[in-house]
């Protein structure tokens, strides 16, 4: 098992190292081949619109068929493709294109991954660890962003790591977990966890608003270059990475109040970014973002996964904040647009504390489940 779980760990690092080397820069790519903050918005925005659809339908189809590696490995082969691509997207059609073939891709293997690595891990520490490694990818992707340093080059990069998740995915045996045929699983799912994916939803929207205009207000009115934007995101993954880790030996609480911390907290941050006066004064409100993510993100997708279908129900939480990333750069375009940055962290606040209402709502199963379940 050990062994597993270390192909596992250096998979999950490769998948997001090679989406966030580029999710990062993405707003600063898109400027320079639109004219608005509104149209940068709509750019952002078509990623996450393509990878809604994707997720939903390949994560059921992989609980549906009772197969993990095939989703995951054509993933990483059509993500490779797909993102090398991005180097020849010269204009504003060809990247939105590429863009949403990057959704697709990406969505064909993030719940089939996510379950593989519950199903195989056996042990909650042991899951927590693994998962702590998407944190890792991204915190490996943003500095490999900052130290390329050039907004083509990225590209390219993104698609070697993608093709050395392929690679290390060629260790991972297979699993047969057991097949979910029952018709309407999909809206079952989402009944029955309407509240968190509500609340999840509704504080992703505040967050993707401000992670759409962060890059420029670093460097249109922090005077960041492109390595400052690297280490100000680094203090975000590194810190996710650490408390997942830690989670997953010393933080004894249940899924539901995990996921309601860190909802509930993530409004500190967007207070604090709308008066910082310096680009570096950002990276202790960065590091509380990956704080509060890895409690909601533990928190939200083991409690799904214990209680329904598992690739479905994590594709409903994936499509969930990407129906997010859809609407919040959008909103933070036409707000900005109107008001100016600002607004959208007050935008955010509000969403936050929404998000941390509805929460408050999520029943805790742990509470009534039988003596030594998991």
């Amino acid at each position: 098992m050990p062994k597993i779980d270390n192909h596992i760990r250096i998979t999950t690092f490769f998948q997001h190292a090679g989406l966030s080397i580029i999710f990062v820069f993405m707003p600063i790519i898109a400027r320079d081949v639109t004219e608005t903050v509104f149209e940068i918005g709509i750019i952002v925005a078509s990623f996450s619109l393509a990878q809604i659809a994707a997720e939903v339908y390949f994560g059921r189809a992989s609980d549906r068929h009772g197969k993990r590696l095939p989703f995951i490995r054509y993933g990483f082969v059509v993500c490779t493709i797909v993102f090398a691509l991005h180097y020849l997207a010269d204009d504003a059609l060809l990247l939105l294109l590429a863009r949403i073939a990057g959704g697709v891709a990406t969505g064909m293997m993030i719940p089939a991954m996510l379950a593989y690595s519950y199903e195989a891990g056996g042990q909650k520490r042991k899951v927590a660890s693994v998962v702590s490694f998407h944190a890792l990818g991204w915190f490996a992707g943003t500095m490999a962003a900052g130290i390329t340093n050039d907004t083509d080059l990225i590209f390219l990069v993104s698609a070697g790591m993608f093709a050395a998740g392929l690679v290390s995915s060629l260790w991972l045996p297979d699993t047969k977990p057991q097949k979910e045929v029952a018709p309407g699983t999909t809206k079952r799912v989402i009944s029955k966890n309407k509240i968190l994916f509500l609340s999840l939803l509704l504080r992703h929207l505040g967050a993707v608003s401000v992670w759409t205009i962060l890059p420029l207000i670093l460097m249109e009115q922090l005077g960041a270059e492109l390595w400052h934007i690297s280490i100000v995101y680094v203090a975000n993954t590194l810190t996710a990475f650490v408390i997942m880790n830690i989670m997953a030996a010393r933080i004894h609480i249940s899924n539901v109040t995990k996921f309601k911390i860190g909802i509930g907290m993530t409004a500190f941050v967007f207070v604090g970014l709308s008066v910082v006066e310096e680009w570096w004064q950002t990276m202790p409100f960065m590091a509380l973002v990956g704080f509060t993510w890895a409690f909601l993100y533990i928190g939200g997708s083991f409690h799904l996964m214990e209680n329904n279908p598992k690739s479905t129900s994590t594709g409903i939480f994936s499509s969930t904040i990407s129906i997010a990333t859809v609407v919040g750069p959008l909103a933070a375009g036409a707000i900005a647009f109107v008001y100016d940055y600002v607004a959208v962290m007050y935008f955010a606040v509000i969403m936050i504390a929404a998000a941390f209402a509805v929460a408050t709502r999520i029943p805790d199963m742990t509470v009534s489940r039988p003596k030594g379940a998991s």
